[in-house]
């Protein structure tokens, strides 16, 4: 194992650490843009240079079938078929292909693919050796994510298997002898804290380089959520990173960090600057409102990002009125930008003991 933690500041629960890696260091909080095929959509990796983004998300799922695994392989891994330096987190495919309503045994899981209509089988084995072929920096472990609401022996049967699951993952990683990657853990146990807590001990007695909370996020309640999110947390140790998977709205990234979360990842930002929704210190703003067609001040006259500082509201929701498809890459970048710089701006309130102002700055806007 190369990952190590230093926990620089800490403000209650809520943390600044510096994550070190045998590619590097990333410093938390820290939000992760989603890259589902391999790319960011609407942006490209210099983008994510420019915007300082340390990890980026590729999921297992799609790359699997488009352009396969042994392709990526072939051609340098992630990271030198998409051209990017940083870090790279890949998902195990479980989610998706839970989407899809798959044969589900306490083997793996048969499903049919989206592409081509073929039957495909995924074990934890399986989803560790994609994630090796891919060249991922850190896997996940193959979960079962509940849906919610579930009823609790739905809960139940989904915290056992992904605990089961989680063992064969371990030991399959662990027998490639890659010291250079890593792999996380996954907490399950819908909003029953009980069963967060026994999640989180049994995923921890496993021992992995960090660990993640799945199965939140998935539309329950941030009343729902953070409780037993809160319960999960207090069980996982501090030498390892913490990522809450699937979160990405402004209330609910400030709010995890305060109850000790590290890592995020959402496509939140991404779907919605190509749909004209943007996220500035305003609150949420809908561009093809037509109070903004002459509008000339920019997106969020609070951001330095390159969007902000060169493009005005007008111009910007004409081009998404004809159809221009540097409008929606453009207000993408804004909302990368913005949900970057609310991780930076907590990890900047965590050390120096404004956290609660952020939280309440954040609240009064978005709630």
């Amino acid at each position: 194992m190369t990952l190590s933690v230093e926990v620089e500041a800490t403000a209650g629960a809520a943390r600044a650490t510096t994550i070190t890696t045998a590619r590097g260091t990333v410093t938390t909080p820290c939000f992760m843009p989603v890259g589902t095929r391999g790319v960011v959509r609407a942006v490209e990796t210099a983008d994510l240079e420019a915007l300082g983004a340390q990890i980026v998300l590729g999921n297992t799922y799609h790359l699997l079938f488009r352009p396969g695994p042994d392709v990526v392989e072939q051609l340098g891994g992630i990271h030198g078929f998409s051209d990017w330096g940083g870090h790279v987190l890949t998902d195990s495919g479980g989610y998706q292909v839970f989407s899809l309503s798959p044969k589900v045994d306490d083997d793996g899981v048969t499903f049919r693919s989206t592409y081509d209509g073929d039957e495909y089988r995924l074990t934890p084995e399986g989803a560790v050796d994609v994630q090796l072929a891919l060249g991922a920096d850190i896997q996940m472990v193959l979960d079962e994510c509940a849906p919610l609401p579930s009823p609790p022996e739905v809960i139940r049967r989904a915290l056992d298997r992904t605990a089961d699951w989680a063992s064969r993952a371990r030991r399959a990683f662990l027998a490639h002898d890659l010291p250079a990657r890593n792999q996380f853990g996954i907490v399950q146990g819908g909003v029953d804290a009980e069963m967060r807590i026994e999640s989180a001990q049994r995923t921890v007695d496993i021992g992995f380089d960090g660990y993640a909370i799945g199965g939140l996020s998935v539309g329950e309640s941030r009343d729902e959520m953070l409780p037993a999110l809160a319960a999960a947390i207090a069980e996982l140790p501090a030498d390892a990173p913490r990522y809450l998977m699937g979160l990405g709205d402004p209330v609910g990234i400030v709010e995890s960090i305060a109850l000790g979360v590290d890592l995020f990842d959402c496509v939140l930002p991404t779907r919605f600057g190509r749909h004209g929704t943007l996220l500035t210190s305003e609150g949420r703003l809908n561009l093809k409102n037509n109070r903004f067609a002459t509008d000339a001040g920019p997106l969020d006259p609070d951001c330095d990002c390159r969007v902000c500082q060169r493009y005005s509201r007008a111009y910007l929701r004409h081009l998404f009125n004809v159809h221009e498809p540097t409008g929606p890459r453009l207000t993408t970048l804004h909302n990368l930008a913005w949900t970057l710089r609310l991780t930076d701006r907590a990890r900047a309130a965590v050390l120096d003991g404004t956290l609660d102002d952020l939280r309440a700055e954040v609240s009064g806007v978005y709630e």
